[in-house]
């Protein structure tokens, strides 16, 4: 038996009280993050099709507490994990496309792992980063102590890992690699796992599974719909299945699955081109309409929280940050005040509201944006407004936007107000949707948006070198 829990049963046998009362060390926390996920992708929810078979996420989900109304706060990859990562709406500091959040996170916003890190933490990153690609951006200058992964874009292949331009890297190295990138993420957890359990850890595990491309073992694939790529999504799921799985196990077989706070959940809703299924949801990624935001999200921590429940309260992705903090009994920051809150008041019952109101926007580019205030919600794309009843219209059939103009106004205003609040994007796209402006500028190729990169990188040594010129004594003389 590992030291902390041979002096806690010592404790115990002396005094006689359950261990709940007196788990002074702090609880792992494990995020797993899965992308492009489908929400009926998950044979727990009622809604997935015969052909759906995720018994290690059922078995989990099932023992712990499933969140009906756990939302992202983006409908693609990396604006959800900036806002994760930093426990603030990611408009606030101008990321509100996949390409604003790739290019990375400004360097003065805070991660997870450095509030974590003074209680003792250590922190690992595993999976895909998709927050910036150059080496300030990297997970390890972010706070995480080790990195196993990739930086770049989603679709990253499952097996070929030769291209050196999007490569693996271990800490901040390139590296060649071999084997099933699913299969390879589960093995770095288990082994951060084994290495860790004898003091508090934070483990991010970002699989790329099930983002395109479409690609499993040979052997794994299956002819049960006649559609291949809805096949192949099947057999990639089996590996992620299979891999959370093995985390959990991980956990239960070193006596610390208990007191670790394990959060499951989707980056975005299921992809239309990978052929997911996200009933009974309408849309996909790329969507606000709840097919792209609204996702599986499970929540187990045996030690604080009573599973084999749902908890039907709105939360999403940017509470995880204060959850951590919380659950580690750490304080809030004041510096970078968080605008997610601790999930745990409402998973204990203890409250049936966190949020007056959640905010989805992509910027003017494409003109989508949405609300939810409690089961109202609104979305909009340019000059089209829709309004639905969750409550009563979970698939958003039926646009009441004609009936409530009021509601509509109302909650216009609200987003128009929130809008203010938030930074211009740092692609110097509008905020808003102008129907006058000028048609966007063509994309750019790999290499001018490499150029671009390093041009930006210079810019902000040369500017971080000339601050810390004028803060030296000698400037001063």
């Amino acid at each position: 038996m590992r030291l902390r829990h041979a002096l806690q049963a010592l404790t115990l046998s002396l005094i006689g009280m359950p261990s709940i009362f007196l788990a002074e060390e702090k609880p792992n926390i494990v995020i797993i993050l899965t992308d492009d996920q489908g929400y009926a992708d998950v044979s727990y929810n009622p809604h997935s099709p015969a052909e759906v078979s995720t018994p290690n996420i059922d078995a989990l989900a099932h023992s712990s507490i499933i969140c009906t109304q756990g939302y992202t706060s983006g409908h693609v990859c990396s604006p959800t994990r900036a806002g994760l990562m930093t426990g603030r709406y990611q408009q606030r500091f101008g990321i509100y496309t996949a390409g604003e959040g790739g290019s990375g996170v400004p360097l003065d916003e805070v991660f997870i792992p450095q509030r974590l890190k003074p209680a003792g933490y250590v922190s690992g990153a595993l999976g895909k980063w998709h927050l910036g690609l150059t080496e300030e951006y990297h997970a390890m200058n972010r706070g995480f102590d080790e990195f196993y992964g990739f930086m770049g874009r989603g679709a990253h292949p499952y097996f070929d890992h030769s291209d050196m331009d999007h490569p693996i890297y271990r800490g901040l190295n390139p590296i060649k690699e071999e084997g099933y990138l699913t299969t390879r993420i589960t093995e770095e957890s288990v082994d951060f796992i084994n290495r860790h359990k004898e003091e508090p850890f934070f483990l991010y595990v970002a699989y790329n599974a099930v983002h395109s491309p479409p690609e499993a073992p040979e052997e794994d694939i299956k002819n049960v719909t006649g559609d291949k790529k809805r096949d192949t999504l099947m057999a990639m799921i089996k590996h992620l299945d299979l891999g959370v799985g093995q985390i959990v196990d991980s956990l239960k077989k070193h006596d610390i699955f208990d007191n670790t706070l394990l959060i499951f959940l989707t980056d975005n809703g299921g992809s239309g081109t990978m052929h997911a299924n996200n009933a009974p949801l309408r849309g996909f990624k790329q969507m606000d309409y709840e097919g792209g935001i609204h996702v599986p999200f499970i929540v187990s921590w045996p030690a604080q929280l009573e599973g084999g429940k749902k908890c039907d309260v709105p939360m999403w992705s940017i509470d995880l940050f204060a959850t951590a903090l919380d659950a580690a009994g750490l304080p809030m920051p004041k510096d970078k005040p968080l605008d997610g809150k601790s999930i745990l008041p409402a998973l204990k019952g203890e409250t049936d509201k966190l949020h007056d109101e959640l905010y989805w926007s992509s910027a003017g580019a494409n003109g989508k944006w949405a609300i939810r205030s409690w089961n109202w919600k609104l979305v909009a794309q340019k000059n089209r407004v829709e309004l639905f009843d969750l409550e009563k219209d979970l698939g958003e059939t039926t646009d009441l936007a004609a009936k409530h103009p009021k509601v509509v106004s109302e909650l216009t205003d609200k987003y128009n107000a929130w809008l203010e609040e938030m930074a211009v994007p740092v692609s110097k796209q509008e905020k808003r949707w102008n129907p006058d402006a000028s048609a966007p500028a063509k994309k750019m190729s790999k290499e001018e948006k490499k150029a671009t990169r390093e041009k930006e990188k210079a810019e902000r040594i040369k500017e971080r070198e000339a601050k810390e010129s004028s803060q030296s004594p000698e400037s001063s003389k």
